[in-house]
């Protein structure tokens, strides 16, 4: 009878621990679904490897993405976002099926995303001429207390009209920036599309201590 009992204990204890384990795995998937979901819809990270927005961004810092932010009004003049570079910044890479639905949900690989700040919009004639070669935009200088110290706007003149539904974007430090001044003789012009714009990048999120809005 004794004998009977345990090995009646034994099932309840093992049924038990199976319950908990297949909890705690549910409980696990779920939470990776959500934060994908949350990812892809709501707020996205992107991590800084390269010096091109200093002093903006470091490499090494982590920025919150806001994915909501262009719902329902394109990117301005002067806002930092994160976007799929194919097309234009990778003019030559193709668009895969696989590629755009791991991107919808944050989990393709950095390769195709940049981070730049936002001059010219759709309409705009962006042109930076003459020997100090301050960058206008419509005819009119516009001010950039935010580029890199001691930088020039551009070590290059150029003239562009941005077609609508394209963007036209250079980095912080514009010394060290690849950006659609490198890529005017490519297919697009170095111009991004509007459809290919992840967000715009709201605050540093990492590390803490550096914790701050990007403006």
């Amino acid at each position: 009878m004794n004998q009977i009992a345990r090995s009646e204990r034994a099932m309840v204890k093992r049924r038990a621990f199976s319950w908990v384990w297949r909890f705690a795995v549910l409980a696990i998937i779920l939470g990776l679904l959500s934060t994908i979901i949350f990812r892809a819809t709501v707020i996205d990270l992107y991590h800084i490897d390269s010096n091109s927005m200093q002093p903006t961004l470091n490499p090494g810092q982590s920025i919150a993405v806001d994915r909501r932010a262009y719902q329902d009004a394109p990117p301005q003049r002067g806002d930092v976002i994160v976007f799929d570079g194919r097309g234009s910044f990778l003019p030559y890479a193709r668009d895969g099926f696989a590629d755009d639905l791991l991107g919808a949900f944050s989990l393709a690989g950095t390769g195709s995303k940049y981070v730049k700040r936002v001059i010219g919009i759709g309409g705009d004639t962006v042109e930076c001429k003459g020997s100090n070669c301050q960058i206008t935009v419509n005819g009119q200088p516009i001010s950039e207390p935010y580029i890199f110290a001691g930088n020039a706007p551009s070590d290059q003149e150029f003239s562009v009209k941005v077609p609508e539904g394209r963007l036209w974007v250079m980095g912080d430090h514009r010394s060290t920036s690849k950006d659609s001044r490198s890529l005017l003789g490519a297919s697009g012009g170095g111009m991004i599309s509007v459809d290919r714009v992840t967000g715009k990048a709201t605050s540093i999120a990492w590390p803490l201590s550096q914790k701050a809005a990007i403006n």
